[in-house]
Protein backbone atom coordinates (compact mmCIF):
# COMPACT_ATOMS: atom_id res chain seq x y z
CA UNK A 1 0.00 0.00 0.00
CA UNK A 2 1.35 3.37 -0.92
CA UNK A 3 2.10 5.17 2.68
CA UNK A 4 1.28 8.34 1.27
CA UNK A 5 -2.65 7.24 0.73
CA UNK A 6 -2.59 5.20 3.98
CA UNK A 7 -5.97 6.67 6.19
CA UNK A 8 -6.73 6.15 9.52
CA UNK A 9 -9.29 3.90 8.89
CA UNK A 10 -6.78 1.94 6.96
CA UNK A 11 -4.72 1.21 10.21
CA UNK A 12 -7.57 1.04 12.43
CA UNK A 13 -8.52 -2.31 9.69
CA UNK A 14 -5.04 -3.47 9.85
CA UNK A 15 -4.74 -3.16 13.64
CA UNK A 16 -8.00 -4.92 14.25
CA UNK A 17 -9.45 -2.02 16.37
CA UNK A 18 -11.66 1.19 15.82
CA UNK A 19 -10.57 4.61 14.47
CA UNK A 20 -11.27 6.16 17.71
CA UNK A 21 -9.02 4.35 19.65
CA UNK A 22 -6.37 4.94 16.93
CA UNK A 23 -6.85 8.15 17.26
CA UNK A 24 -6.22 8.09 21.33
CA UNK A 25 -2.73 6.02 20.63
CA UNK A 26 -1.77 8.48 18.36
CA UNK A 27 -2.53 11.87 19.90
CA UNK A 28 -1.06 10.86 23.61
CA UNK A 29 -3.83 9.38 25.14
CA UNK A 30 -2.95 5.36 25.17
CA UNK A 31 -3.81 5.26 28.59
CA UNK A 32 -7.24 4.94 27.75
CA UNK A 33 -6.79 1.89 25.56
CA UNK A 34 -5.07 -1.66 26.70
CA UNK A 35 -1.31 -2.18 26.74
CA UNK A 36 -1.77 -4.92 23.94
CA UNK A 37 -3.91 -2.61 21.82
CA UNK A 38 -1.57 0.42 22.45
CA UNK A 39 1.18 -1.75 20.82
CA UNK A 40 -0.73 -3.71 18.25
CA UNK A 41 -2.14 0.24 16.75
CA UNK A 42 1.63 1.32 17.06
CA UNK A 43 3.19 -1.47 15.03
CA UNK A 44 0.08 -1.05 12.30
CA UNK A 45 1.12 2.49 11.88
CA UNK A 46 4.75 0.91 11.60
CA UNK A 47 3.56 -1.50 8.86
CA UNK A 48 1.78 0.63 7.09
CA UNK A 49 4.02 3.87 7.19
CA UNK A 50 1.50 5.89 8.08
CA UNK A 51 1.50 9.51 8.53
CA UNK A 52 -0.84 11.69 10.41
CA UNK A 53 -1.42 14.53 9.20
CA UNK A 54 -1.64 16.85 11.06
CA UNK A 55 -2.05 20.57 8.76
CA UNK A 56 -4.89 18.49 7.20
CA UNK A 57 -6.25 18.65 10.72
CA UNK A 58 -5.92 21.82 11.33
CA UNK A 59 -7.49 23.09 7.99
CA UNK A 60 -10.18 20.70 8.71
CA UNK A 61 -11.08 21.67 12.10
CA UNK A 62 -9.29 25.12 12.48
CA UNK A 63 -7.60 23.98 15.21
CA UNK A 64 -4.24 22.92 16.50
CA UNK A 65 -3.45 20.58 19.21
CA UNK A 66 -1.63 23.72 20.79
CA UNK A 67 -3.07 25.35 23.79
CA UNK A 68 -1.52 28.86 25.34
CA UNK A 69 -0.25 29.45 28.91
CA UNK A 70 -0.29 33.32 29.74
CA UNK A 71 1.38 34.06 32.82
CA UNK A 72 2.83 37.53 34.30
CA UNK A 73 6.60 36.65 34.01
CA UNK A 74 8.46 33.71 34.31
CA UNK A 75 11.20 36.10 35.89
CA UNK A 76 9.81 35.28 39.07
CA UNK A 77 10.87 31.28 38.51
CA UNK A 78 6.75 30.22 40.51
CA UNK A 79 5.81 30.78 36.74
CA UNK A 80 8.61 29.24 35.16
CA UNK A 81 7.53 26.05 36.81
CA UNK A 82 3.91 26.43 36.60
CA UNK A 83 5.01 26.46 32.79
CA UNK A 84 7.31 23.10 32.61
CA UNK A 85 4.49 21.98 34.86
CA UNK A 86 1.85 22.35 32.36
CA UNK A 87 4.16 21.68 29.44
CA UNK A 88 4.79 17.91 31.09
CA UNK A 89 1.02 17.60 31.45
CA UNK A 90 0.14 18.94 27.65
CA UNK A 91 2.61 16.63 26.41
CA UNK A 92 0.78 13.23 27.90
CA UNK A 93 -2.88 14.48 25.87
CA UNK A 94 -0.50 15.11 22.60
CA UNK A 95 -0.33 18.95 23.03
CA UNK A 96 1.77 21.55 22.67
CA UNK A 97 2.08 24.71 24.59
CA UNK A 98 2.51 28.14 23.75
CA UNK A 99 3.89 30.90 26.38
CA UNK A 100 2.88 34.06 26.70
CA UNK A 101 4.77 36.95 29.35
CA UNK A 102 1.72 39.51 29.85
CA UNK A 103 2.99 41.05 33.36
CA UNK A 104 -0.52 41.26 34.51
CA UNK A 105 -0.95 44.05 31.19
CA UNK A 106 -4.91 43.28 30.25
CA UNK A 107 -4.07 44.94 26.57
CA UNK A 108 -0.87 42.35 26.74
CA UNK A 109 -3.32 39.88 27.09
CA UNK A 110 -6.02 40.58 24.89
CA UNK A 111 -3.52 41.06 21.98
CA UNK A 112 -2.26 37.23 23.34
CA UNK A 113 -5.67 35.59 23.05
CA UNK A 114 -6.29 37.40 19.87
CA UNK A 115 -2.94 36.17 18.32
CA UNK A 116 -3.52 32.48 19.73
CA UNK A 117 -6.98 32.74 18.79
CA UNK A 118 -6.06 33.65 14.74
CA UNK A 119 -3.09 30.76 14.68
CA UNK A 120 -6.48 28.16 15.44
CA UNK A 121 -5.20 27.57 19.48
CA UNK A 122 -8.69 27.57 21.43
CA UNK A 123 -7.87 26.86 24.53
CA UNK A 124 -5.68 28.61 27.30
CA UNK A 125 -4.32 28.41 30.65
CA UNK A 126 -4.73 31.97 32.15
CA UNK A 127 -2.64 32.25 35.23
CA UNK A 128 -2.89 36.42 36.49
CA UNK A 129 -5.61 35.60 38.88
CA UNK A 130 -7.65 38.68 37.69
CA UNK A 131 -10.45 40.16 39.47
CA UNK A 132 -12.60 40.71 35.86
CA UNK A 133 -12.21 38.85 32.50
CA UNK A 134 -13.89 41.82 31.04
CA UNK A 135 -11.50 42.69 29.14
CA UNK A 136 -11.63 39.15 27.10
CA UNK A 137 -15.49 39.65 26.64
CA UNK A 138 -15.20 40.51 23.16
CA UNK A 139 -13.54 37.08 21.76
CA UNK A 140 -16.81 35.14 23.40
CA UNK A 141 -18.24 33.13 20.71
CA UNK A 142 -14.88 32.69 18.74
CA UNK A 143 -14.66 29.32 20.09
CA UNK A 144 -12.02 30.32 23.11
CA UNK A 145 -11.65 28.41 25.86
CA UNK A 146 -10.21 29.67 29.25
CA UNK A 147 -8.93 27.56 32.25
CA UNK A 148 -8.48 30.25 35.26
CA UNK A 149 -5.53 29.82 37.76
CA UNK A 150 -5.52 30.87 41.23
CA UNK A 151 -8.82 32.04 41.04
CA UNK A 152 -12.80 30.84 40.97
CA UNK A 153 -14.83 30.51 37.65
CA UNK A 154 -18.15 31.41 39.42
CA UNK A 155 -19.87 34.55 37.54
CA UNK A 156 -16.86 35.30 35.73
CA UNK A 157 -17.06 35.01 31.93
CA UNK A 158 -18.72 32.54 29.58
CA UNK A 159 -14.96 31.76 28.05
CA UNK A 160 -13.75 30.21 31.63
CA UNK A 161 -14.83 27.20 31.47
CA UNK A 162 -12.77 25.52 34.58
CA UNK A 163 -10.54 26.63 37.47
CA UNK A 164 -8.37 25.51 39.63
CA UNK A 165 -7.03 27.18 43.02
CA UNK A 166 -5.56 26.58 46.31
CA UNK A 167 -7.55 27.93 49.04
CA UNK A 168 -5.62 31.25 49.81
CA UNK A 169 -7.47 31.84 52.88
CA UNK A 170 -6.38 28.62 54.49
CA UNK A 171 -3.03 29.43 53.33
CA UNK A 172 -2.68 32.15 55.05
CA UNK A 173 -4.47 31.32 58.36
CA UNK A 174 -1.78 28.26 58.38
CA UNK A 175 1.27 31.10 58.28
CA UNK A 176 -0.14 33.58 60.57
CA UNK A 177 -1.15 30.60 63.42
CA UNK A 178 2.11 29.54 62.84
CA UNK A 179 4.09 33.03 63.90
CA UNK A 180 1.25 33.49 66.61
CA UNK A 181 2.18 29.88 67.62
CA UNK A 182 5.53 30.94 68.52
CA UNK A 183 4.36 34.46 70.20
CA UNK A 184 4.62 36.63 67.83
CA UNK A 185 1.98 39.69 67.99
CA UNK A 186 3.55 41.94 65.49
CA UNK A 187 3.36 40.04 61.81
CA UNK A 188 3.64 42.20 58.92
CA UNK A 189 2.23 41.54 55.74
CA UNK A 190 4.57 42.07 52.61
CA UNK A 191 2.94 42.59 48.92
CA UNK A 192 2.87 43.86 45.57
CA UNK A 193 -0.37 45.54 44.51
CA UNK A 194 -3.29 43.65 46.21
CA UNK A 195 -5.36 44.21 42.79
CA UNK A 196 -5.40 40.14 42.16
CA UNK A 197 -7.93 37.95 43.80
CA UNK A 198 -5.39 35.94 45.45
CA UNK A 199 -3.82 38.39 46.62
CA UNK A 200 -6.63 39.80 48.19
CA UNK A 201 -8.15 36.42 49.52
CA UNK A 202 -4.28 35.71 51.38
CA UNK A 203 -4.77 39.28 52.44
CA UNK A 204 -8.20 38.75 54.06
CA UNK A 205 -6.55 35.40 55.53
CA UNK A 206 -3.96 37.08 57.24
CA UNK A 207 -6.44 39.30 59.13
CA UNK A 208 -8.84 36.90 59.90
CA UNK A 209 -5.96 34.79 61.33
CA UNK A 210 -5.26 37.73 63.64
CA UNK A 211 -8.36 38.17 64.80
CA UNK A 212 -8.87 34.58 65.55
CA UNK A 213 -5.70 35.49 67.46
CA UNK A 214 -7.02 37.88 69.39
CA UNK A 215 -4.91 40.55 67.51
CA UNK A 216 -6.23 43.37 66.11
CA UNK A 217 -4.89 43.66 62.64
CA UNK A 218 -2.84 46.94 61.95
CA UNK A 219 -3.17 48.53 58.47
CA UNK A 220 0.43 50.36 58.64
CA UNK A 221 1.67 46.68 59.18
CA UNK A 222 0.46 45.80 55.54
CA UNK A 223 3.56 46.59 53.12
CA UNK A 224 1.42 46.77 48.91
CA UNK A 225 3.80 48.53 47.36
CA UNK A 226 1.61 51.95 46.79
CA UNK A 227 4.15 53.88 44.51
CA UNK A 228 4.45 50.80 42.36
CA UNK A 229 2.86 50.99 39.13
CA UNK A 230 3.35 47.71 38.50
CA UNK A 231 2.26 44.28 40.11
CA UNK A 232 6.14 43.54 40.63
CA UNK A 233 6.11 40.15 39.09
CA UNK A 234 9.61 40.12 37.74
CA UNK A 235 10.66 42.41 40.77
CA UNK A 236 9.64 40.27 43.80
CA UNK A 237 12.82 40.09 45.81
CA UNK A 238 13.97 43.57 45.31
CA UNK A 239 10.15 45.03 46.26
CA UNK A 240 10.24 42.05 49.23
CA UNK A 241 13.51 43.83 49.97
CA UNK A 242 12.27 47.67 49.65
CA UNK A 243 8.62 46.43 51.39
CA UNK A 244 11.13 45.01 54.62
CA UNK A 245 13.39 48.32 54.60
CA UNK A 246 9.64 49.91 55.33
CA UNK A 247 8.62 47.96 57.63
CA UNK A 248 11.28 47.15 59.61
CA UNK A 249 12.38 50.83 60.11
CA UNK A 250 8.54 51.32 62.05
CA UNK A 251 9.43 52.80 65.66
CA UNK A 252 7.51 49.60 66.66
CA UNK A 253 8.83 47.25 63.83
CA UNK A 254 7.24 43.34 62.97
CA UNK A 255 9.01 40.81 64.71
CA UNK A 256 7.79 38.57 62.08
CA UNK A 257 6.85 38.94 58.40
CA UNK A 258 3.85 36.87 55.93
CA UNK A 259 4.77 37.29 52.19
CA UNK A 260 3.40 37.11 48.94
CA UNK A 261 5.41 34.53 47.79
CA UNK A 262 8.85 33.42 48.11
CA UNK A 263 10.92 35.74 45.87
CA UNK A 264 9.35 38.60 48.52
CA UNK A 265 10.52 36.42 51.25
CA UNK A 266 14.56 36.12 49.94
CA UNK A 267 13.91 39.98 49.12
CA UNK A 268 13.21 40.47 52.67
CA UNK A 269 15.77 38.45 54.15
CA UNK A 270 18.30 40.90 52.23
CA UNK A 271 16.18 43.75 53.67
CA UNK A 272 16.52 42.70 57.26
CA UNK A 273 20.37 42.32 56.43
CA UNK A 274 20.82 45.42 55.10
CA UNK A 275 19.42 46.35 58.63
CA UNK A 276 21.65 44.42 60.24
CA UNK A 277 18.34 41.93 61.29
CA UNK A 278 19.25 38.59 61.62
CA UNK A 279 16.70 35.64 60.71
CA UNK A 280 15.19 34.19 62.66
CA UNK A 281 16.67 35.53 65.71
CA UNK A 282 15.15 38.70 65.50
CA UNK A 283 12.77 38.26 62.62
CA UNK A 284 10.74 35.40 61.35
CA UNK A 285 9.87 35.04 57.65
CA UNK A 286 6.60 32.59 56.12
CA UNK A 287 6.71 32.97 52.68
CA UNK A 288 4.40 31.52 50.03
CA UNK A 289 4.85 28.68 47.16
CA UNK A 290 7.06 26.55 48.13
CA UNK A 291 9.78 27.35 45.25
CA UNK A 292 11.67 24.01 44.37
CA UNK A 293 15.13 23.80 45.94
CA UNK A 294 15.63 27.85 46.49
CA UNK A 295 13.12 27.75 49.53
CA UNK A 296 15.02 25.17 50.68
CA UNK A 297 18.50 26.34 50.10
CA UNK A 298 17.96 29.96 50.93
CA UNK A 299 19.64 30.88 54.07
CA UNK A 300 18.24 29.72 56.58
CA UNK A 301 16.32 27.87 54.48
CA UNK A 302 12.00 29.13 54.51
CA UNK A 303 9.36 28.20 56.38
CA UNK A 304 6.33 28.48 53.30
CA UNK A 305 3.00 27.82 52.40
CA UNK A 306 3.55 24.59 50.02
CA UNK A 307 1.27 24.97 46.69
CA UNK A 308 0.99 21.20 45.23
CA UNK A 309 1.93 22.57 41.73
CA UNK A 310 2.52 19.52 40.07
CA UNK A 311 -1.50 18.13 40.69
CA UNK A 312 -2.75 21.72 40.02
CA UNK A 313 -1.22 22.30 36.49
CA UNK A 314 -1.66 18.78 35.37
CA UNK A 315 -5.55 19.13 36.44
CA UNK A 316 -5.80 22.07 35.09
CA UNK A 317 -4.33 21.18 31.70
CA UNK A 318 -7.06 18.10 32.01
CA UNK A 319 -9.65 20.86 31.98
CA UNK A 320 -9.20 22.36 28.97
CA UNK A 321 -8.23 19.29 27.06
CA UNK A 322 -11.42 17.94 28.26
CA UNK A 323 -13.16 20.75 26.85
CA UNK A 324 -11.16 20.68 23.42
CA UNK A 325 -11.64 17.55 23.16
CA UNK A 326 -15.21 17.36 23.83
CA UNK A 327 -14.99 14.85 27.04
CA UNK A 328 -15.71 17.49 29.56
CA UNK A 329 -19.33 20.19 28.96
CA UNK A 330 -21.49 21.89 31.38
CA UNK A 331 -20.87 24.03 34.18
CA UNK A 332 -16.95 25.19 34.69
CA UNK A 333 -15.11 22.69 36.25
CA UNK A 334 -13.61 23.91 39.46
CA UNK A 335 -10.92 22.13 42.20
CA UNK A 336 -9.56 23.96 45.21
CA UNK A 337 -5.98 22.47 46.26
CA UNK A 338 -5.23 22.53 49.70
CA UNK A 339 -2.13 24.16 50.75
CA UNK A 340 0.34 22.85 53.39
CA UNK A 341 2.86 24.35 55.48
CA UNK A 342 6.22 23.56 55.68
CA UNK A 343 8.39 24.60 58.65
CA UNK A 344 12.31 25.35 58.15
CA UNK A 345 14.56 27.48 59.96
CA UNK A 346 13.55 30.70 59.56
CA UNK A 347 10.78 30.87 62.15
CA UNK A 348 11.65 31.41 65.85
CA UNK A 349 9.71 31.34 69.26
CA UNK A 350 9.14 35.13 69.98
CA UNK A 351 10.60 34.61 73.45
CA UNK A 352 14.12 32.59 71.63
CA UNK A 353 14.81 36.49 71.21
CA UNK A 354 13.69 39.12 73.65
Amino acid sequence: MDAAKVSLRDVARHAGVSPSTVSNVLNGRAGRTRPDTTERVRRAVRELGYAPNQLARQLRTGQVRTIGLIVPSVANPFWGFVALRVEQAAREHGYQVLLCNAERDTEREVRFAETLLDSGVRGLIFGSSPLSFDHLGHLDGRGLQVVAFDRSPAGVSPLVVGSVEIDNVLAARLAISHLTGLGHRRIGFLSGPIRTVSRRERLAGYRHALADAGITPDDDLVWEGSSVSTFGDAESAELGRTGAHQLLSMPARPTALFTINDMYALGAYAGARDLGIRVPDDLSVVGFDDLPVLAEVATPPLTTVRQPLPQMMRTATAQLIGRLEGERSGPPDHTTATPELVVRQSTARRDHHE
